[in-house]
């Protein structure tokens, strides 16, 4: 069988990436969810004791598993750390990436979506075939934060500064997708442009 078309879904925080990445894993495609990747790692035994052995027993307390919040802290005030991090996670999750598009090559999907916070930072537009942008104002990005996380101004901003500015990620992506609306409107726009993305011509 061909090889799946890999799209890859970028934007801000709180724009609705995951909303428009389930619609289209709900119109045929196969979903990798990097966030639910990483949670299944922070299970790990082994992964868990190199945190540990790097940062103390207090981040990851035997029993009680890994204490995000602590691991937020470190990372997002000492940039060393994060990529400290991102150099130990990066590997075990391109090897979860790998197996999931032969799945989907397997089982006859058309596409598998890469719904991923860092998705230029980490550099999977790389593994990519098509990238969506999805567009969503500051101000609604923000009342979702608040509303889901109780984020203010300052956090949002603080987060954001850690990652690739909005604009470059717009200009590097080959599609936008609306963020704003309903849930139901973003999933029928994200469906409706799936099709486009699909039928693009080749090359």
């Amino acid at each position: 069988m061909s090889r799946p078309l890999v799209i890859g879904i970028a934007g801000g925080i709180g724009s609705g990436k995951s909303t428009v990445a389930r619609a289209l894993a709900d119109a045929g495609c196969l979903l990798y969810d990097a966030d639910a990747e990483v949670a299944r790692l922070y299970e790990r035994e082994d992964v868990l004791a190199t945190l540990r052995d790097w940062w103390g027993d207090d981040v990851a307390p035997l029993g009680q598993g890994l204490d995000r919040a602590r691991i937020a802290g470190i990372i997002f005030e000492d940039p060393a750390q994060r990529e400290r991090l991102e150099g130990y996670l990066f590997p075990l999750l391109a090897d979860e990436r790998a197996a999931l598009i032969e799945r989907a090559r397997d089982e006859g999907f058309p596409a598998v979506v890469i719904d991923a916070p860092l998705l230029y930072e980490a550099a999977l537009d790389a593994e990519c075939d098509v990238v969506i942008f999805v567009d969503t104002p500051r101000d609604e990005r923000l009342s979702r934060l608040r509303s889901r996380s109780g984020w203010d101004a300052a956090e949002l901003e603080r987060r954001e500064k850690a990652q690739l500015p909005l604009d470059a990620k717009r200009e590097r992506a080959d599609y936008t997708a609306e963020g704003s609306g309903s849930r139901a409107d973003m999933a029928r726009h994200a469906r409706r442009l799936l099709e486009d993305v699909l039928n693009r011509p080749a090359g």
